[in-house]
């Protein structure tokens, strides 16, 4: 039984085909530079089960045409016989606001809501419903769901979503905490409950999803009650180009000063700052190199990041009045050592104490084709009153797996 899932930035495509019986992942693309002169496209596939790759350097005029080029290199590696031989596609999309509370089967009704959200997400839900209007030409009888990554903080309560302003502007424009990489957080939590074998609605979870993009989520039971991303991906965690928490005198501030437009200070808020604001870089890699190597600004960056991370672990400890566990997860999470260890550190005396050795130890790596079991290490030490996972996210596995439940309910 095939799943395929779809991606669909502005100017990318990314899709993944699985075997949900098998529990294999097929093959896993990434089409991008749409619309441009030269566009690359790579697919990564099983045959005979081995690993190989396709690269081609060739223009995609749009998302049609890309759409297109997956499909022939699906069915030229035999990995599919054509869309109609799916049993579900599943579309990740940015912003279900408070109307998607679960995936929901598409049609045009729920396009027609996912457009209308478009103002709570101008830069990614015009993009995914672009990938779902093509897909659904290409497949109108195979069953199509989206999934949203706003979903699984949907049960925030009202004061964890709340923002100080007028009322009337949650009422009228949708002024709230929405949340965002909700998928993520959802799936590592599920499998941490696996790990420890206990069932995710009797254990307290922090979850850290740390890459370009960042968050936080503090999960009761099973459910998310807070998380560090707010009305936009932009709150909460210093990310890679965008500044997180900050006074929001400031931009009132640098109006005045600076004479900056509203869309200069968009630009400036989440892409010419955090990581790269304070020392001219976004990958994490080179600024614990550069930090190594006696780079000041690199130092304050990795020294800033970590800081707002173990902020926000103290905060959720309140919220959920002590955890069981501490998840790692993400590029950064997932890979960086030096970023677990120093966002822990000096936190034993509120339970938190990671082991040197088993930490660097731990480097995990989702894959792209194969087996789906995550490898899931444990890093805490023995003074530590809590477990510290670092735990492989898989965005698009938990999305199939939901389209999966989804189309088959019962199944």
């Amino acid at each position: 039984m095939k799943i395929l899932v779809l991606n669909s930035g502005s100017s990318s495509l990314k899709f993944q085909l699985f075997d949900m019986t098998t529990m294999h992942t097929l093959a896993t693309g990434l089409v991008e530079q749409i619309g441009e002169s030269q566009s690359v496209t790579r697919m990564k596939f099983l045959k005979n089960n081995t690993a190989h790759t396709i690269t081609a350097d060739q223009p995609v005029h749009d998302h049609r045409q890309a759409i297109t080029t997956m499909i022939t290199l699906l069915k030229e590696n035999r990995c599919l016989s054509g869309l109609k031989s799916l049993a579900g596609i599943g579309h990740r999309v940015v912003h279900g606001g408070e109307r998607f509370q679960q995936p929901a089967l598409i049609n045009e009704h729920v396009s027609k809501i996912i457009e209308d959200l478009t103002p709570l997400a101008p830069l990614h839900n015009p993009a995914n419903l672009m990938g779902i209007r093509v897909a659904r030409e290409k497949a109108p009888l195979v069953p199509q769901v989206a999934v949203f990554d706003t979903a699984f903080h949907q049960t925030l309560p009202a004061h964890a979503y709340t923002y100080g302003l007028p009322y009337e502007l949650y009422e009228k424009n949708r002024v709230r905490r929405y949340g965002f990489h909700g998928t993520s957080h959802y799936y590592v939590a599920k499998q941490a409950a696996l790990h420890l074998g206990k069932n995710i609605d009797e254990l307290k979870i922090i979850s850290l999803h740390l890459g370009n993009g960042a968050s936080c989520t503090a999960i009761l039971n099973g459910r998310s009650i807070d998380t560090s991303m707010g009305m936009t991906p932009l709150e909460g965690l210093v990310m890679g180009t965008r500044c997180g928490d900050i006074d929001a005198g400031i931009l009132f501030y640098l109006a005045r000063e600076t004479g900056r437009s509203m869309q200069e200070l968009d630009d400036l808020l989440n892409k010419e700052s955090g990581l790269k604001g304070i020392c001219g870089e976004n990958d994490m890699r080179t600024i614990i190199k550069q930090a190594g190597a006696g780079d000041g600004r690199a130092e304050l960056a990795l020294s800033v990041f970590c800081y707002r991370i173990k902020k926000y672990i103290g905060s959720y400890l309140a919220a959920l009045n002590g955890a069981d566990v501490l998840i790692f997860t993400g590029g950064i999470g997932e890979n960086s050592p030096l970023v677990r260890a120093r966002s822990c550190q000096d936190m034993e005396n509120i339970g938190i104490a990671i082991d040197s050795a088993k930490n660097r130890s731990a480097s995990a790596g989702s894959g792209s084709a194969g087996t789906l079991s995550p490898q899931i290490m444990e890093i805490q030490s023995k003074a530590s009153s809590m477990k510290i996972l670092v735990i492989p996210t898989n965005e698009e596995l938990e999305i199939a797996t939901q389209t999966l439940q989804h189309i088959q309910p019962d199944g």
